[in-house]
């Protein structure tokens, strides 16, 4: 999945399809769209469903896309995303939101 949102490709594998027209990346899970890869930002979405697998694909694209400690979480039942928010000194601060589907990371 990475791989082919790296190189500009579509790719399909399983439950996981990777859709590449005009260098913008769609990933579909199960059908349902999980996430839009622009050159400087990724929309991520849950597919209408917060389920362990759409959360680890949009980790595996955090981890990939993102700044390191970006992702998606759970706690309590419901989803959350750690956002990197900005530097204090050489630690790196985040700032955890409730997820909304459509969120962006840029």
């Amino acid at each position: 999945m990475i791989q082919a949102i790296q190189q500009n490709k579509s790719w399909s594998s399983g439950n996981t399809q990777v859709i590449t027209e005009d260098n913008i990346s769609k990933v579909y899970l199960h059908g349902n769209q999980i996430a839009t890869i622009f050159e400087d930002s990724m929309t991520i979405y849950d597919g209408g469903w917060q389920s362990n697998t759409t959360k680890s694909r949009l980790n595996a694209l955090c981890n990939e896309f993102c700044v390191t400690g970006e992702g998606v979480f759970q706690k309590n039942y419901k989803w959350f995303v750690r956002k990197f928010v900005g530097q204090m000194g050489t630690e790196k601060v985040f700032k955890n939101e409730e997820f909304e589907s459509g969120y962006i990371f840029a």
